[in-house]
């Protein structure tokens, strides 16, 4: 959520409005607080302590901070759960992220949500040489020689399912596409960096070590 338009949130009469500080531009966040809604920005660090501070700032927002913090002891022990699994595993699979909503497929670089993702879940992301999200040739596809790609559910029914995403030119000559070794999950639970975190990655560390197995 980056591009907001304030007489559409305004027209759902919220008390509060809460996003991260990816959201904009600016000068609808500023038209939304000029017509009296309070608006909560939670900087997008994507880690643990920004999901942290989400369930905050929604208890607090919504005057149930007490039970904001009971969730939050749960989640704190199902991510130090996940993490002392990623932890024990032997092997690091090397994974590409795709994002293919819209228009031409462009790969995850560093300073991302899919990066630090695959960080947690114990892969290795080949794509070190950028910040944020390009467009890949095939044969830099190819030198990078990820084992898995990763992509979200909404991305692949984008391009037409599965069959049709590995018959993508910039896919043919990776590790990957000998097994087909894709990954897939449902882009908020992917990328959100919310409550569901730890499922995420967890689903993503055994997904990936199947297809390197």
């Amino acid at each position: 959520m980056r591009q907001l338009s304030a007489e559409g949130l305004l027209s759902l009469k919220p008390d509060a409005v809460i996003a991260t500080s990816e959201a904009g531009p600016p000068v609808v966040l500023d038209q939304i607080r000029q017509a009296g809604v309070r608006v909560s920005l939670v900087a997008a660090r994507h880690n643990w302590a920004e999901v942290q501070e989400k369930v905050k700032v929604v208890g607090r927002e919504t005057g149930r901070s007490s039970e904001a913090d009971k969730l939050l002891t749960q989640l704190d022990a199902q991510w130090s759960s996940v993490q002392a699994q990623v932890a024990k595993a032997q092997r690091k699979p090397r994974v590409l992220f795709v994002l293919s909503h819209s228009g031409s497929p462009q790969v995850a670089g560093k300073g991302t949500a899919a990066n630090a993702l695959i960080q947690y879940a114990g892969c290795v992301n080949v794509i070190d040489q950028f910040d944020g999200y390009k467009p890949l040739t095939a044969e830099a596809m190819a030198s990078a020689a990820p084992e898995v790609i990763i992509n979200t559910t909404q991305g692949i029914e984008a391009l037409g399912g599965e069959a049709a995403f590995w018959k993508r030119p910039e896919l043919v000559l990776t590790p990957a596409y000998a097994k087909k070794a894709l990954v897939t999950l449902e882009a908020s639970h992917l990328l959100g960096f919310g409550p569901r975190l730890p499922s995420a990655v967890q689903a993503l560390h055994m997904r990936a070590l199947q297809w390197v197995a």
